[in-house]
């Protein structure tokens, strides 16, 4: 069909254009394998210029199952392409193409995040700009009106204007009749809405917001003394399964000219239920608004009488009434302080007095009782001084009974009974009071509550789906989405590239408003009554629900495995240009240099690194060159391309490329020929010589040797561009049905498992060298353990089992260092000695006895053994005891049935690297020299 041609071709400009943006605008300085995506974890996607507002409000929607599948298997006639003539269908038509791109690779990309340009760009030639952010709004309904003009053409092409099958008029929107009264006469018109817009000034939770949109006057009413409500009420006569509401939260500040952000706190609940706001429940409702109108006005007073208590008085300040009759009847009981009739004693009988103190002082202040003690005693005369003469007085320490506190002087216990039993009564009958009006607005608010909570009126719930949030102010801003994932019952946050697990309270904290700049602005809600629009794809024979890659249709799937593959090189790529360090003196090809015509004088030994090919400069002066780093296979393509200059000047960019192809096959292929020594294993230059020993099948060889065809850093002159234009035209006519990319892959994941294996072994050799055994351990477990999957299927597959095996029996000697260490009884070398055999030997010897054991690994295992059994003979402390009981059954009973081998740091596997490095660890061991690699 027309439409897939159609899309396969944008699917490939697509992925051209992913890749070039990826490399020239994208600003990432992270490694690539930073960018691999989490087993079973969502994608972000990349913020290519003030388009957080498009990732929030398409993660929403891609989230969605059911409108996701319709993305996907969106399809039309050629019948109806070719009766597309507009700019706006072939417009829309385009999105939808772009559109499925984008969701087929959030289902199937190994990458964290995918780029969404070629969608936006066509959005953006939409709104006009390419700098302004959007407003979500404007772009969900901009976004909306697209997708259901493309989904028109697909239901009904013949009649545009019906619209009853039209999936996106099925899914979001609905029907609301809208009612007034005109001189007696009710008047009703029906009308259809997609998102509902919603007002934030004046209410406090989604419910008040819903009431005031669909009966005007009525919150006013609730607030004033009016009693009838005015204006035009509304009725949803039929509710879409996705309900999307519009949070107004901007308005026009007119005396300062400008928009400005409403930051009220707006609360919405998980499940909403809409039967309330249902035209079938009119009668129902209005009686139960009504009792509402009385239980509020009810509430009012209920709360007006409490204030009255809680704040009591005539005066400016007021206090709690049942506080104040406390106090009084504290007042009232209290006992007056009382002292001796002579306070005061002349200087010629002198008192002697206690000495002052801090804390004395410290109790007549605040009326605590101080017993300062009875020391030596000071004699203190204290001096009052007038005009006229000077008379001194002793103070003399009255004696004290009752309180400091004020207290009434004179109260006879006729009137303080009285007073007590008054005070007391009156305090009771209003705490009693109090809790009667608390309990009495209780249950007012229960039945507020309750009114529309009943069984009757809870028939039709909506759960949150996803709410978009904007940061900021009117004028600029972030937004981002948290979305429910409903198969494992989270919340999702969706930040661009960024997918975090969230929770409801952190999606209160931002999206409730009131307390930060953050508020939501869009509420997404499904019918929680259709389960249909969360059901994942399943298998229409099995039942069994599709993942990943198998719920896309066939030519969709062929394009997440493209983009996959274009993915995986570039990690390669990476890994091998970034860890490769190029010899001193080596001369490095320039990524814009020509490819020279004449072969070398002689053949270069295998294209090895320690030489690599220079390219002549290209005779343009003035063209920059970015220098880059070319690896031994992309070596030899350019040698191969050299090679066939003459029939690509003489036939053109497709014979070029066929004469480039054989000669790259059969100099790979003779190398694959050649014997594996010691010092030199072929397989390590190039991927194809694995392949070929290996017999891999012919569909996967040539396959591979196309896409280094096809390598962007063939980007040199003319003839290699060309040459990899035609390589990538034939990489298209690849069909699914020629090509299993599972099987393919299959092989590179084996190729890039071999070079691990060898980068392992060559850096457990090295450390081993160097007297690091315990490092040298664990790098030699680990390419045991993964050589011994390779090598099932193939001998050629892995690497020299015996020569793993022969080094990892000689590191097992740090049995011997564990064990004088645990011997010696020092807490910190026992400590040590049980580490090295928890952590290294131990998973060590597991291995060995999960594989088939030979003779020499078994006698090791046994001396080992037998070391530790020794010590349950000889005397020691119970602290040895206890330790060496927790790790000899491990020791004696190896057959656990997982092996948890301590993790190595990341390994250099770039092919020249490990040449070079075999060749000196394999000279090395037969010299016996410490090993050195430059």
């Amino acid at each position: 069909m027309e439409f897939h041609r159609a899309l396969e071709a944008s699917a490939e400009e697509n992925a051209t254009q992913v890749k070039r943006k990826r490399d020239e605008v994208s600003g990432e300085t992270c490694s690539p394998a930073d960018w691999i995506r989490q087993e079973g974890w969502p994608v972000g996607i990349r913020n290519v210029g003030n388009t957080c507002w498009f990732s929030a409000v398409i993660q929403s929607l891609f989230h969605l199952p059911v409108f996701r599948r319709l993305v996907l298997n969106y399809c039309l006639s050629e019948r109806v392409l070719e009766k597309c003539k507009s700019h706006s269908e072939k417009r829309n038509i385009a999105f939808m193409q772009e559109l499925r791109c984008l969701f087929a690779l959030m289902v199937g990309s190994n990458r964290r995040f995918v780029d969404p340009s070629a969608a936006v760009e066509l959005l953006r030639d939409a709104f006009r700009t390419s700098e302004a952010q959007q407003d979500v709004s404007e772009f969900t309904h901009k976004l909306l009106d697209w997708l259901e003009d493309a989904f028109q053409l697909a239901a009904n092409g013949s009649n545009p204007g019906d619209k009853q099958d039209n999936p996106m008029v099925q899914l979001f929107y609905g029907t609301f009749v809208a009612q007034r009264v005109h001189e007696g006469t009710t008047l009703s018109t029906i009308e259809q809405f997609g998102q509902y817009p919603l007002q934030v000034n004046g209410f406090n939770n989604l419910d008040e917001c819903l009431e005031g949109a669909m009966v005007a006057g009525v919150i006013e009413s609730l607030h004033c003394d009016q009693t009838v409500s005015s204006g035009q009420e509304r009725w949803f006569s039929k509710l879409p399964p996705v309900l999307t509401f519009e949070l107004s939260r901007f308005e026009f500040n007119q005396s300062l000219g400008r928009p400005e952000k409403i930051h009220k706190k707006l609360e919405f609940p998980q499940i909403i239920y809409m039967d309330r706001y249902l035209h079938k429940n009119v009668e129902q409702t209005h009686g139960r608004r009504g009792e509402v109108k009385r239980l509020k006005d009810q509430l009012t007073v209920l709360q007006q009488k409490l204030e009255s208590y809680k704040n009591y008085g005539s005066g400016p300040t007021k206090y709690p009434l049942a506080d104040m009759l406390q106090y009084v009847l504290e007042f009232a009981t209290t006992k007056p302080l009382t002292t001796s009739p002579a306070l005061l004693a002349p200087t010629n009988t002198i008192i002697p007095m206690e000495p002052s103190s801090e804390n004395t002082r410290q109790g007549i202040i605040d009326g605590t009782p101080t017993h300062p003690p009875k020391t030596n005693k000071q004699k203190n005369y204290a001096y009052d001084c007038s005009v006229n003469h000077i008379m001194s007085y002793q103070l003399a320490e009255p004696p004290m009974e009752g309180s400091l506190h004020p207290a009434p002087h004179n109260v006879t216990e006729e009137e303080l009974s009285f007073v007590r039993g008054c005070l007391q009564r009156w305090r009771v009958e209003v705490e009693n009071s109090i809790n009667e009006l608390k309990a009495n607005i209780d249950k007012v608010s229960q039945a507020l509550e309750g009114m529309f909570s009943d069984n009757s009126l809870c028939q039709v719930p909506y759960r949150l789906h996803a709410v978009l949030v904007h940061e900021g102010q009117a004028s600029a801003g972030h937004y981002w989405a948290y979305i429910y994932d409903h198969t494992h019952k989270r919340w999702l946050k969706y930040n661009d590239v960024m997918v975090t697990e969230s929770s409801w309270e952190e999606l209160v904290r931002d999206s409730y408003g009131g307390m930060t700049n953050a508020s939501a602005y869009c509420l997404m809600y499904i019918n929680d009554r259709m389960p249909h629009l969360i059901a994942e794809d399943t298998d229409d024979e099995t039942g069994q629900v599709l993942q990943g890659m198998d719920s896309l249709p066939s030519i969709l799937r062929r394009y997440v495995r493209e983009d996959n593959h274009w993915f995986q090189q570039e990690l390669k790529e990476w890994e091998e240009q970034f860890c490769q360090v190029p010899p001193e003196g080596a001369s490095v090809p320039t990524a814009h240099a020509s490819i020279s015509g004449e072969e070398p004088t002689s053949k270069p030994q295998h294209l090895k690194a320690e030489a690599p090919l220079k390219a002549e400069p290209t005779p343009e002066p003035d063209q920059e060159h970015a220098q880059v780093m070319l690896t031994p296979a992309m070596q030899g393509i350019i040698l191969a391309i050299a090679k066939a200059r003459q029939v690509f000047d003489n036939e053109g960019p497709e014979a070029g490329l066929i004469k480039a192809f054989h000669e790259e096959y059969s100099r790979l292929f003779e190398l694959s020929q050649e014997e594996t020594t010691p010092q030199q294993d072929p397989r390590l230059q190039h991927v194809l010589i694995y392949f070929f020993q290996n017999k891999a099948p012919n569909r996967v060889i040539e396959r591979t040797l196309l896409d280094q065809f096809g390598d962007r850093n063939l980007s040199f002159d003319d003839r290699s561009i060309s040459i990899m234009r035609e390589a990538r035209a034939k990489l298209r006519l690849i069909k699914p049905e020629d090509m299993d990319m599972e099987e393919y892959m299959q092989w590179h994941d084996d190729y890039s498992m071999f070079k691990t294996v060898f980068a392992y072994l060559l850096t457990g050799l090295e450390q081993y060298q160097n007297g690091k055994i315990r490092e040298a351990l664990i790098y030699l477990a680990h390419a045991y353990q993964d050589n011994t999957a390779l090598i099932k299927s193939g001998e050629k597959k892995g690497v020299d089992h015996k020569l793993i095996a022969l080094y990892r029996r000689k590191c097992l000697k740090l049995n011997k260092n564990a064990a004088m260490l645990f011997k010696s009884g020092e807490e910190s070398d026992v400590e040590e000695g049980v580490s090295i055999m928890n952590d290294y030997v131990i998973p060590c010897m597991h291995l060995i006895v999960r594989d088939n054991v030979s003779h020499e690994d078994m006698e090791v295992i046994e001396a080992i053994r037998n070391c530790w059994c020794s010590y349950l003979e000889q005397d020691m402390n119970e602290s040895l005891q206890e330790k060496l009981s927790e790790f000899l059954p491990r020791v004696l009973d190896c057959s656990a049935e997982r092996v948890v081998l301590k993790e190595p740091p990341k390994v250099r596997k770039s092919p020249h690297d490990l040449c070079s490095r075999l060749a000196a660890v394999m000279e090395s061991i037969h010299s016996t020299s410490i090993v050195t690699v430059k």
